[in-house]
């Protein structure tokens, strides 16, 4: 359903998250093993959520990603937006450029139930609650152990 620039994506800011919320700055070499992902497609990835500012990082000897308070309104649409653009959310599911509730398409009323759900899966919970599961063990982000 996702690319794979937004499955990291969404692993790497779960992990910026609960690095966080033990006040720790975390760097993409650390990340990408965290999250399976190769080190420099994370470091790619990391540089667009910060770009985007749904992360920060600082540079010098205690920088790296980080994220706060400020963050907290981010959500998992916000991550797959930024990484993969709004085509999920919009637009003809079969490409025609006048598909609309007026002049729908095939699929139109069928899409347009998924997108409602999937809209609600993606906002439902916080990228911040999202890690605070990850630290009390009820979900996680890799097969490492």
């Amino acid at each position: 359903m996702f690319s794979q620039a937004s499955k990291y994506a969404i692993k790497a800011i779960i992990y910026v998250w609960t690095q966080s919320l033990e006040d720790k700055k975390v760097g993409a070499k650390e990340i990408a093993p965290k999250i399976d992902a190769p080190e420099a497609f994370t470091a790619k990835i990391l540089q667009t959520l910060s770009k985007a500012k749904i992360i920060s990082s600082t540079k010098g000897p205690n920088g790296g990603f980080y994220v706060n308070e400020t963050h907290a309104k981010y959500t998992l649409k916000d991550v797959v937006k930024c990484m993969d653009g709004d085509h999920l959310f919009s637009g003809c599911s079969l490409g025609l450029p006048k598909c609309s509730e007026k002049n729908p398409c095939p699929l139109h009323s069928e899409v347009v139930k998924v997108r409602q759900d999937l809209d609600r899966m993606l906002t439902s919970k916080s990228l911040k609650l999202l890690a605070i599961e990850v630290i009390k063990g009820e979900t996680r982000l890799s097969d490492i152990a």
